[in-house]
């Protein structure tokens, strides 16, 4: 099995995680005399395999991540990377988001609000940070898809 196909049945086992809770919920009360729509007691067993298959998934993924290097990194630290550099960028669009507003002031008077970092500079990383994540997205879709899964 290659890594992007665990990591996505990862994704569709976290899915049926969250519908088994909701259907666990909706049938674990029943007004007395009535029966259940379905057994809570199948639910429940469906629910103790798939996360008993996910902690086995999650394990094979992290070791994978840890175990495989791109440039000289390993997965684990080309996604740290990713997540961090995804924070910083959406940092920053926030500041230019606030950078790009000028404040309306009624009179001249009033007191004037500006911008001590211009828009445009801050606009500029935010550009480059896009791009950096894009690339390292892309490094990480095509390193999933060629590399196989280490299974415990």
């Amino acid at each position: 099995m290659k890594l992007a196909e665990a990591l996505q049945e990862r994704s569709d086992i976290n899915k049926r995680i969250s519908e088994l809770r909701r259907r666990l919920e909706n049938c674990l009360l029943v007004q007395e005399g009535e029966e259940p729509a379905e057994d809570p007691m199948d639910l429940l067993n469906e629910l103790d395999s798939s996360t008993e298959r996910l902690e086995t998934l999650v394990a094979s993924i992290n070791k994978t991540n840890c175990n495989t290097k791109v440039d000289g990194m390993s997965l684990t630290e080309l996604i740290a990377r990713k997540d961090a550099l995804t924070l910083r960028h959406s940092a920053y669009k926030e500041l230019v988001y606030t950078a790009g507003n000028n404040t309306y002031r009624a009179r001249g008077t009033e007191i004037k609000v500006k911008a001590v970092i211009k828009a445009a500079e801050l606009q500029k990383t935010v550009d480059s940070l896009a791009k950096e994540i894009r690339l390292l997205d892309n490094k990480l879709q095509e390193t999933n898809w060629k590399t196989e899964l280490v299974e415990k």
